[in-house]
């Protein structure tokens, strides 16, 4: 049987469908295997924000008293910024990171959504990161043993790293830390081996050796490699720390407790009814105003549902009450996109054969299409405000609303588009019929 080839492509959208209806009905780590040595997991739960889900807040005071007053302004800056940069390295979504000076105390607030153990993120936050290469003579100092007098600092350190990565050791298989460092650093390096063949040279973080190598040969090019009986977690934990960069100030936790959902399971419960109930509302007037043509727009609109939810799963996109008030926003202007088409059907059906009319409607109605949905595509970057310009916002829940209002448009985009024409392509072909 020979398709048409607007039922070869519904053949693909129903496909798209049905792996996008299983990941969002899945929970759990629902991708599990290895390719090589690299194991990969991906759960499809649906992450929630501070204000549905709950979270931990976390406060760290820096201390301040080895810096002049008039710096402390801009290492405390510095602070946030390193540590904003370690919770995103670290895969939490949405965190809302800001400095508190009181009393004379500078600290560091950090909340983070869906944590509820927060001794791990704790950790790798408040570790300080300072990497340094120092000479070494006794070769019975062993990796995490205390620095002693034989230790002799290099000059170089951290600041001449370049990029950390987690890699594994050919001869053992084991998960190391594999440095690659400026071009400065690399000359650097490269002497310090040259001088110390037949040595160890010890590579402490925050005052510990973490290993002590010996030299074997002259090492050119600026690489090199930790290796100190790491898990692969660990090895992750490290390379985060060290390309995040170092503290500039030290950091105690000071204040460690769990944040229960602001909204409450009442809330959340109402909120999702009124979602269902507007979305039902939506398709009853689309099906008694646009009888078939309606239909057609109500299985538009479920795919792009399901769709948007897979999408928050894959990304993932962390879930606040803003941004459901984008993902609904985001349904108006799909169903905005069907009114447009199928007004202009009206009108063009009169004079021409109703496939024709079709066509011509669609590209038509385009122009309206594109220039609305383009104009909320710009308000949305605005709101989220990817360059963390210092005029515009930079709050998590503005953020959330502006993501989940962008993503919502683009996929209203094809199946407003490419779905929906698709199916009234085969529908008036067989009405015609």
């Amino acid at each position: 049987m020979h398709l048409s080839s607007p039922a070869k492509k519904l053949i693909g959208i129903l496909i798209l469908f049905i792996v996008a209806l299983f990941i969002s009905l899945s929970t759990g780590p629902n991708l599990d295997f290895k390719i090589g040595r690299f194991e990969i997991k991906k759960s499809f739960d649906l992450r929630l924000g501070l204000d549905l889900a709950g979270g931990s807040h976390l406060v760290f005071e820096a201390d301040t008293s080895k810096i002049s007053p008039d710096k402390t302004k801009d290492a405390v800056t510095s602070l946030k910024e390193i540590v904003e940069k370690r919770v995103n390295l670290f895969g939490i979504s949405e965190p809302v990171v800001q400095t508190s000076s009181f009393g004379g105390k500078e600290r560091v607030i950090v909340e983070l959504p869906g944590i509820q153990d927060t001794q791990e993120a704790a950790e790798l936050i408040g570790k300080t990161a300072q990497l340094i290469f120092a000479e070494i003579e006794d070769l019975s100092v062993q990796a995490g043993a205390s620095p002693s007098a034989n230790l002799k600092p290099t000059n170089l350190t951290g600041a001449d790293l370049e990029r950390a990565s987690v890699s594994f050791d050919q001869t053992t298989g084991k998960p190391v830390v594999a440095l690659q460092f400026t071009k400065e650093g690399g000359v650097k390096f490269e002497k310090i081996t040259e001088k110390n063949i037949g040595k160890a040279v010890a590579i402490l973080l925050d005052t510990e050796i973490i290993s002590a190598p010996i030299v074997q040969e002259k090492i050119s090019g600026g690489n090199a490699q930790i290796s100190g009986n790491f898990t692969i977690e660990e090895a992750k934990k490290l390379v985060i720390q060290l390309n995040a960069g170092a503290l500039p100030l030290p950091i105690k936790l000071v204040e460690e407790r769990i944040v229960q959902a602001t909204l409450g399971a009442e809330s959340v419960s109402r909120s999702v009814k009124a979602g269902i109930v507007g979305l039902f509302m939506v398709l009853s007037f689309m099906i008694l105003s646009y009888g078939r043509l309606g239909v057609v727009s109500a299985v538009g609109l479920i795919i792009f549902g399901v769709l948007t939810l897979a999408l928050y799963k894959l990304i993932p996109v962390v879930l606040t009450l803003p941004g459901i008030a984008g993902f609904l926003l985001s349904v108006g202007m799909a169903v905005d996109s069907n009114i447009l088409i199928f007004e202009r059907f009206k009108e063009e059906k009169g004079g021409r054969p109703v496939p024709d009319a079709l066509e011509v409607s669609f590209g038509r109605a385009w122009d309206s299409i594109r220039d609305a949905n383009i104009a909320t595509l710009v308000t949305a970057f605005i709101l989220a405000n990817p360059f963390d310009w210092d005029f515009l916002h930079t709050s998590g829940p503005v953020r959330g609303f502006a993501i989940t209002l962008a993503l919502g448009i683009a996929i209203s985009l094809f199946t407003g588009i490419f779905v929906s024409r698709n199916l009234l392509r085969v529908f008036v072909r067989e009405k015609k019929t």
